[in-house]
């Protein structure tokens, strides 16, 4: 008894230290069976898990747990083998053999899917680039991009959206992005021979990416024009679409889209992406001061996003009053910033504005002031400014954005008095594109239901109904996970 009672107490401790947490490797070998099991039953949303997956692993990836998972999935004699355990660098013998060791305990079973063997060139990509070896993260994602030329399944087709958008990614942290303009075009061409639709939508997104980093606006409005059009399929991808849409319709001086684009994309943007969203509400900021229209203030307290558009703050401040000396010191001080932003060109757009706000401050206090007295307020520094501000003057006039008259002989602006603003069109142009908003809101909710398949034709047993709700559950889930992803 004693000594049964002595084995039980020498064998508790083993018991619990040999259930430690599931290792990294271990986490790799679930997700290549999840690939597996999505492969032969053409699941594409399994294969979708486990690229998210593998993102949540991202930061427990090392050389040796990559190593281990290639000798696992890949044979080691292998063409694909071979040139991945290239990439990667040799770590400590020590890890080496732990790794052995483990890998040793558990039989390996070869697979040759291609979705696993593509799945092995992202698993090298995203290490590579998180280590920045931005060399040979060129290197090994140009390899994937042939492979994938010659591989036409539906099933990789998530794979490879993403792997095409490292190796864009790849080749701008280089200062190369302009090399892979052409195979770029030609994998578009090839996603929309195949019916790739997510595909389309990411390459689509690279390529007007590309084209805006090297300012080449109306190149990115001609493919996107020409481009085939679909439903989103990836509310990531919609997202930088529209983004990018409002950057070109800005450009193009068509204000009012511009600001409904980026809008857009802000309010769609999950709010983990919190890069992205300043960087649509920057532009919305902007956008929306080139309409006349002046962002209220809780745009620029939204939570994480104060510090950022602290610049852009300062500036609506100056554009609201009309004060064009303050409006020069704020684009002066901020100059680094706006240029980084690329948005220095659209400030310079805004001096106009900031001259009409202030003309239609002086035209609301005042009912006759000289142009002298005019050009003194505007702080209009320039050989003539009495001349300057007639111009400005007659040119607010006529576009409508003041009601006076000018006196030629007396040098004079006579205001009109203003009339009641409820007698006019205005309010209902403001109800009108509130519910136009409102609208197209629900239509795109609409859009945007998911129906299981085959439900007005079958009729379903309990078995069955439970089955589904688990797949509703777990398809909500997904969709959670996948809106903090991939920004």
């Amino acid at each position: 008894m004693t000594q049964d009672l002595e084995m039980k107490d020498r064998s508790t401790p083993s018991n619990s230290a040999s259930s430690p947490a599931p290792s990294t490797l271990h986490h790799l070998k679930e997700i290549a069976s999840l690939i597996e099991t999505g492969s032969y039953s053409k699941e594409v949303r399994r294969i979708a898990r486990a690229v998210r997956l593998t993102i949540a692993l991202r930061r427990k990836l090392t050389s040796s747990v990559i190593s281990s998972f290639l000798d696992f999935v890949l044979t080691p004699a292998s063409e694909a083998h071979a040139k991945l355990s290239a990439y990667l660098p040799k770590e400590d013998d020590h890890e080496m053999e732990v790794d052995a060791a483990t890998s040793a305990i558990q039989t390996p079973a070869k697979h040759l899917l291609p979705e696993l063997e593509i799945y092995c060139y992202l698993l090298v990509l995203l290490f590579l680039i998180d280590q920045k070896k931005y060399n040979e993260a060129k290197a090994c994602s140009s390899a994937s991009i042939v492979w994938l030329k010659n591989m036409n399944r539906r099933t990789v087709d998530v794979i490879a959206s993403r792997l095409y958008f490292y190796y864009s990614y790849s080749y701008e942290l280089t200062g190369d992005l302009a090399e892979i303009r052409g195979n770029l075009l030609a994998l578009h061409r090839i996603a929309t021979l195949r019916h790739d639709e997510l595909g389309q939508e990411t390459l689509l997104n690279l390529l007007l990416r590309n084209y805006l980093h090297y300012n080449l606006y109306d190149q990115a409005e001609k493919l996107r024009s020409k481009a085939p059009r679909f439903e989103a399929h990836s509310n990531q991808q919609f997202c930088r679409y529209l983004f990018y849409l409002g950057k070109i319709r800005t450009i193009q001086l068509e204000y009012t889209d511009a600001k409904e684009s980026l809008l857009q994309a802000a309010r769609k943007a999950p709010v983990a992406a919190r890069g992205f969203r300043i960087q649509c509400n920057k532009w919305a900021v902007i956008v929306r001061l080139l309409l006349g229209e002046i962002p209220e203030r809780t745009v620029f307290m939204q939570k994480g996003m104060e510090k950022a558009l602290r610049p852009y703050f300062e500036l609506t401040n100056a554009v609201r009053i009309g004060d064009l000396e303050l409006f020069r010191n704020i684009a002066d001080k901020f100059a680094t910033t706006f240029s980084a932003d690329r948005t220095h060109n659209l400030i310079v757009r805004l001096r106009h504005n900031v001259i009409r706000t202030g003309l239609r401050n002086i035209s609301i206090s005042y009912s006759r002031i000289s142009l002298a007295d005019v050009a003194k307020k505007l702080r209009l520094n320039s050989a003539n400014p009495v001349a300057d501000a007639e111009s400005i003057v007659s040119k607010a006039i006529r576009d409508g954005a003041i009601d006076a008259t000018l006196d030629h002989a007396n040098g004079w602006m006579v205001s009109k008095e203003t009339g009641d603003i409820y007698s006019t069109n205005e309010p209902q142009l403001a109800f009108n594109s509130r519910i136009a908003f409102c609208l197209n809101m629900h239509n795109e909710a609409v859009r945007a239901l998911r129906f299981p398949p085959n439900t007005h034709k079958e009729k379903e047993s309990a078995e069955k109904r439970r089955e589904r709700q688990q797949q509703e559950q777990e398809l909500a889930k997904h969709i959670a996970e996948e809106d903090d992803d991939d920004f």
